[in-house]
């Protein structure tokens, strides 16, 4: 076992600021989870013709199809054994812009592959779409995290998921050490049609011990066993 972001960066994970070194390292061993409470100064979206592709992903929580400013916001990290004996890390996002009838939410659980040696999110509340990260640490100790290829998978479905179709997301996440907050900024791109959404933000985190299983409201409803 042992943190996911760790296993996927190896050495690199010590380059990392001490605060990102904390709060990527959620982990069973660590015995503690990562609550982030913020705020995202700008969420963005593409022209108008991208808004029906958001909310079709929206539907699983997969997209994001709100746009806003200052708008408050959670971020929850908790560790877990999922029903493959995998080493689990969610990372489940809950915002309402102002105006909104309810909350919205952006879901995504992280294992590692050892076999790719890279970690593998899965997007949404049902693991239907596997997208490869690459990790990466920059010269101040951010996180720069993009994606790669996807895969959509339910029962004997199971097909590389057309690009032309979907986004590349690229994230940095960092600290800054004269605020004491951590500071998030992430881009989805088409590379033929450009910009589809984004946002960035601030938040706080707290650190409480883990207290067995993580809330049932920031699991996934459905697991998928394959990479």
């Amino acid at each position: 076992m042992g943190a996911v972001f760790r296993r996927a960066l190896g050495d690199r994970f010590e380059q990392l600021h001490p605060m990102l070194q904390r709060r990527f390292g959620v982990s069973l061993d660590a015995g503690y989870a990562c609550i982030g409470r913020g705020v995202m100064t700008s969420i963005r979206r593409g022209p108008w013709w991208t808004v029906p592709f958001l909310q079709i992903g929206r539907i699983r929580n997969i997209l994001v199809a709100d746009v806003g400013t200052d708008v408050p916001f959670t971020i929850e990290n908790h560790a877990y054994l999922d029903p493959y004996a995998r080493e689990t890390v969610t990372f489940v996002r809950e915002y309402r812009v102002t105006g909104a009838a309810r909350a919205s939410r952006f879901d995504a659980t992280m294992v590692f592959d050892p076999v790719a040696q890279r970690v593998v999110d899965y997007l949404g509340t049902h693991q239907h779409l596997a997208v490869d990260l690459d990790l990466d640490v920059e010269s101040d100790g951010s996180l720069h995290l993009r994606s790669g290829a996807q895969r959509f998978r339910e029962g004997w479905v199971d097909f590389g998921f057309p690009m032309f179709a979907s986004g590349y997301a690229d994230l940095r996440e960092r600290f800054d050490e004269d605020a004491g907050v951590f500071r998030v900024r992430l881009e989805v791109r088409n590379r033929a049609f450009g910009f589809l959404f984004g946002y960035e933000g601030w938040f706080e985190c707290e650190f409480p011990a883990a207290t067995g299983a993580p809330p049932e409201r920031v699991l996934p409803r459905r697991y998928e066993r394959r990479y």
